[in-house]
């Protein structure tokens, strides 16, 4: 198994504070993240930190200068005890027919919705992405994202921390090996209690978050 899942887009690391966390990885890696934008509507905002080539990692959390919204936060934020690797996503190099193809094989990653949020800079950012009720429990199997005409994100001068291995264990690898292949990706999994981390090099040394 390769230790970097192809088609990798962007690890997902939510949190219920996202200021602390920010703050946090800054001081375990020595690199801070940069600002990414807000969620309009969905009452969440990110930073970001490239991973190397066409891949970021995504630290989301509540954003305070919106509302409330009516329903529940992206990645339940709010409900969440600490910040944790939550889930990931793939950029296959066609959304629409890795969807047809993964339903014929048996998985259902959801139909894709359109999302947008404005950069610091204001510039407008949109995508499609899938997710919500097809996805599997443990946030092992990743949602789909297509970045369409806007810049990915990794190629708008973030700070790099290069990704050096993606791995997880869950009770039942069999389970989320299936869905993986109809997706065309993989990722090093064992049993255990769930959980996703990962490991970046940074000035400090490798730096391992989960």
């Amino acid at each position: 198994m390769n230790a970097i899942p192809a088609h990798l887009d962007h690890l997902v690391l939510a949190t219920p504070d996202l200021a602390a966390s920010v703050a946090e990885f800054a001081r375990r890696t020595g690199v801070t993240p940069a600002p990414g934008g807000a969620h309009p509507g969905h009452g969440t905002r990110n930073h970001l930190v490239g991973l190397g080539g066409r891949a970021y990692l995504e630290i989301v959390g509540p954003d305070p200068e919106q509302p409330t919204p009516a329903g529940e936060r992206p990645f339940g934020v709010d409900q969440l005890p600490g910040p944790c690797v939550l889930t990931w996503a793939i950029s296959p190099p066609d959304l629409d027919g890795t969807i047809a193809a993964a339903r014929a094989r048996g998985y259902d990653p959801g139909p894709a919705h359109p999302m947008s949020r404005r950069t610091p800079d204001g510039e407008l950012l949109r995508w499609r992405l899938t997710g919500g009720e097809p996805a599997h429990p443990s946030g092992l199997v990743p949602f789909l994202i297509d970045w369409g005409d806007s810049r990915h994100p990794a190629e708008s001068g973030l700070p790099v921390t290069p990704l050096i291995a993606v791995s997880a264990t869950v009770p039942g690898p069999e389970e989320v090996r299936g869905p993986l292949a109809a997706l065309g990706t993989g990722l090093d999994l064992a049993e255990g209690p769930v959980a996703l981390r990962f490991t970046v090099d940074t000035p400090r040394g490798p730096v391992t978050f989960d």
